[in-house]
């Protein structure tokens, strides 16, 4: 993890065209590829700044889709890194480095933490209902974040014990400490992404966390 930090870090000082690296593998292995692309200098910091964090992830190619749809200075994770182990991340697509980067704070400071010290075990993989997408808001005419992979929709939590926290069932349906740390989370989110919108905001979000980075500051 170390040394991936390294790497990322030495590509964020090659200038305008950075080497990134890719690593891949199970069971400890790992196979590192390199794509070189230009990289704006604030890109590079952001991926640097990721690497830090012990995340792992492949930087993309900037790419624009038409009709208002884009993936700039963006990333594929492959995991997070909680306190003390890596935390996987399901079901998630392009994100902009700082997305990732929010991402990766509130993964390890909000929800592992949260997960030990009010359910008694570790986290061990965010679940998502994915990222990027094409689209515009719902019931509107406006670009939805998910059409500049700036906003990510989680759903449920995975525990190292093999407990399941879904936002569906357990935002009311759980336990007194499982709608706890629901509530608990999504507050800390509220601390890192501009917009955060759950089950107390509308029926349609009533199965996930919206997610989305920004400098604006709505959380409900």
């Amino acid at each position: 993890m170390q040394r991936f930090a390294t790497l990322v870090t030495m590509a964020a000082l090659l200038g305008a065209c950075g080497v990134l690296p890719d690593k891949s593998g199970s069971q400890g292995s790992s196979r590192a590829a390199s794509q070189s692309f230009a990289v704006s200098p604030q890109g590079r910091q952001c991926l640097s700044s990721l690497g830090a964090s012990g995340s792992r992830f492949s930087a993309l190619p900037d790419k624009y889709y038409g009709a208002g749809c884009s993936t700039l200075n963006a990333v594929t994770l492959a995991s997070l890194q909680g306190d003390r182990s890596s935390l996987a991340v399901s079901n998630l697509g392009p994100v902009t480095c700082p997305t990732a980067e929010a991402l990766s704070g509130w993964a390890r400071y909000g929800v592992d933490r949260a997960a030990r010290q009010i359910l008694g075990s570790p986290l061990r993989q965010i679940e998502t209902m994915g990222s990027y997408a094409c689209r515009n808001v719902a019931g509107s005419s406006r670009r939805s974040a998910h059409s500049r992979a700036e906003a990510i929709d989680v759903s449920g939590f995975v525990l190292e014990d093999g407990r399941r926290i879904s936002v569906l069932a357990d935002w009311h349906g759980g336990s007194a400490a499982e709608k706890e740390f629901l509530r608990i989370v999504q507050r800390s989110a509220c601390k890192r992404f501009g917009t955060v919108l759950g089950p107390n905001y509308n029926a349609a979000h009533r199965d996930h966390f919206h997610l989305e980075w920004g400098n604006s500051s709505f959380c409900r």
